[in-house]
């Protein structure tokens, strides 16, 4: 697992990407907390690379919107 500065900076970086999302699209906002996970757990610690990853799998994620 991660400590707890980076668990603050992964949560800030969803909340920053997620901006636009609604709270109740939990399966696009899983699909992207997946994706910022999966890339730090490979090394990506800067902000801007993990906002890039987030922005990336949102624009591919399972967004359903209305």
């Amino acid at each position: 697992m991660f400590d707890a500065e980076t668990t603050a900076l992964l949560r800030a970086v969803l909340e920053d990407v997620c901006e636009s999302v609604s709270c109740y699209e939990t399966a696009a906002r899983t699909h992207v907390a997946s994706m910022i996970l999966e890339a730090a757990s490979k090394g990506e610690t800067s902000v801007d690379g993990l906002k890039q990853v987030g922005r990336t799998a949102l624009g591919q994620g399972p967004i359903l919107r209305d």
